[in-house]
């Protein structure tokens, strides 16, 4: 027993010796706690580690987004229109478009306005001095004083037949040059009408030429001492305040086009875009084209859509509801990928997404954002601005 009892001591004391060192080495490998009850490893953490703990966060107070003009909005779902796009072309509304012509040939006296002035309704445009306004003036000066003798004629023969002095017959020839001098000068009070026209006759051999409604004037052909005839083109006036945009329709795009048909036009050298209807189908196509025009009217209080503005036309053709739509102006671009800013305790947070279709204003989301989620819109290129800053600074 005292020989087994001594091995079993032995033993016992060898394993210790061999255990001992690596349990010491296992505690050594282990960080060393601190006061506060934290390991300790001896190392350092920057603030600025810690303020990127956590990848696209910015750190932003409630204060800090007013001031930053920062406007926030929620995912919604939303109807969406899918459309087609075609090129168009602002043009003068033929509507409220006039080309003013000469009534009768003559001289240019005076030309009043300039090219592209506006001008009100009534408003002297050019005194033009005809030869053929003095003849048809003194034409109808004769015929109303031939009318005017031809009835005090009659008159007179009326009476004298009455009173039997003369005969019935001279009566009924005084009668009849009366009917025949009214004619004669129903037909030259026609002849004036018609050369009036669109101008006041100002005496003598002089006629004005005058706006017929407000309008600016964006031809001019006209200078003073020129001979004109009444086939000369001497303005063109138009109502600018409404314009058109045409645009071709292809053939296989036709059964998509009806008038009233909702459509969004857009500028890219003006950054506009405004909204109108289609107000008219061609029935024809063109023998080059092979397409029919269509346009719409758009209204132009600001004069900013000029003819011959080449402008995109945004058909809308058919409608869908989608889940979860943004404001256009929430996406931005972070490493060639699109993200929305969404609102997180404290600030932002950098998420991305993946874009559908998108219209009036708003972008469909396909993946990566829920409904319902609150997040910037209106100034979220501040947002972006930021965090290329401050990843730039980590960078460093």
């Amino acid at each position: 027993m005292d020989k087994k009892r001594g091995t079993a001591l032995a033993l016992l004391l060898a394993f210790g010796l061999g255990l001992g060192p690596l349990l010491l080495s296992d505690r050594a490998g282990q960080p060393v706690a601190s006061e506060n009850g934290h390991a300790d490893d001896g190392g350092e953490h920057s603030e600025e580690e810690e303020g990127h703990a956590e990848e696209g966060r910015l750190e932003l107070s409630a204060a800090q987004i007013e001031a930053a003009g920062i406007e926030l909005a929620r995912a919604a779902p939303r109807t969406l229109s899918k459309r087609i796009s075609l090129a168009g072309e602002i043009r003068l509304d033929d509507d409220r478009t006039a080309h003013i012509v000469p009534r009768a040939g003559g001289v240019v006296e005076a030309v009043r306005v300039n090219l592209g002035q506006a001008v009100k309704k009534g408003e002297l445009l050019a005194v033009i001095a005809s030869q053929q306004v003095s003849d048809q003036r003194s034409e109808l000066a004769a015929a109303e004083h031939r009318a005017g003798l031809a009835r005090t004629t009659l008159e007179r023969e009326r009476q004298l037949w009455r009173d039997g002095v003369s005969a019935e017959q001279d009566y009924l020839q005084a009668r009849q040059a009366l009917e025949e001098a009214e004619i004669a000068l129903d037909n030259a009070r026609q002849k004036m009408s018609a050369l009036s026209g669109s101008v006041t006759l100002a005496g003598g051999n002089r006629y004005e030429l005058r706006a017929p409604f407000d309008a600016v004037v964006v031809e001019k052909h006209l200078v003073p001492g020129e001979v004109v005839s009444d086939a000369t083109n001497a303005f063109i006036l138009s109502d600018l305040s409404r314009v058109w945009a045409t645009f071709n329709v292809s053939a296989k795009d036709l059964r998509l086009v009806r008038v009233g048909r909702p459509v969004r036009i857009s500028a890219p050298e003006l950054g506009a875009e405004v909204s109108g209807s289609v107000a008219y189908v061609g029935n024809l196509l063109g023998e080059q084209t092979r397409s029919a025009i269509a346009r719409a009217t758009l209204e132009n209080p600001e004069g900013a859509w000029r003819p011959g503005l080449f402008v995109t036309v945004l058909l809308a053709t058919e409608s869908r509801d989608v889940k979860v739509t943004v404001p256009q102006q929430a996406i931005q671009t972070l490493e060639d990928k699109p993200v929305v800013f969404v609102r997180v305790p404290g600030g932002f947070l950098a998420q991305e997404v993946a874009l559908g279709e998108r219209d009036d204003g708003h972008v469909e989301i396909t993946g990566g954002l829920a409904a319902g989620t609150e997040l910037a819109a209106a100034g979220s290129f501040i947002l972006k601005s930021e965090l290329g800053k401050a990843s730039a600074e980590h960078a460093h």
